[in-house]
């Protein structure tokens, strides 16, 4: 069933940065749970993430444009190499589907490295990693709420497709969301 591209709603200040008691570090023992945790609210604040990234992005663009170009240049271009390379060669698919964590570190790194070839380091460390660090602290401190898990299961089971979704899918983040969807229907069904 294909769907088409959303826009995924903004959502208010309220439930973005609420008070402290909708925070909490995530369980560092347990990674996949801190995984889901995270992917859930990127997806649920995905539209936030983006006004976020985009203020930054602007700010510095303004201090020094030809660098933010470039920098947004060659991060863009290394990531779709990357993600060419992870659905053509087997074996970074393979890389990429069981680390992916690692894939993007290596995405960054390789980005950095081509930057520092051109002197653009410090536009890529707060145009391009700041407000990537600024989203991911967000992502892995903020607690889920319902509305957040229900707007993720739709488009978890294909109902409705996000931006932040298809770059899920790019970065193989999606299958185990699907996976762990049709088990929890599967053991509803068997009860």
């Amino acid at each position: 069933m294909a769907a088409k591209m959303e826009l995924a709603p903004l959502r208010p200040w309220g439930d973005f940065f609420p008070g402290a008691d909708r925070f909490s570090k995530p369980e560092f023992g347990d990674l996949t749970k801190w995984n889901d945790r995270m992917i859930s609210n990127l997806m649920y604040y995905q539209t936030n993430y983006f006004i976020v990234v985009l203020i930054v992005f602007l700010f510095v663009g303004f201090l020094n444009p030809f660098g933010m170009f470039l920098g947004g240049t060659v991060v863009s271009l290394v990531f779709a190499g990357s993600v060419w390379a992870g659905e053509n060669k087997a074996i970074i698919k393979n890389f990429k589907r069981k680390n992916p964590t690692l894939f993007v570190i290596g995405v960054m790194a390789t980005s950095y490295f081509l930057l520092s070839l051109c002197g653009g380091v410090m536009v890529f460390i707060f145009g391009i990693t700041f407000p990537l660090l600024l989203i991911l602290i967000h992502a892995s401190l903020r607690l889920r709420n319902i509305k957040n898990r229900l707007e993720n299961k739709i488009e978890g089971v294909g109902l409705k497709k996000t931006p932040m979704g298809m770059l899920m899918d790019l970065l193989d983040q999606q299958e185990d969301k699907i996976n762990k969807i049709q088990d929890f229907f599967e053991s509803k069904v068997k009860e």
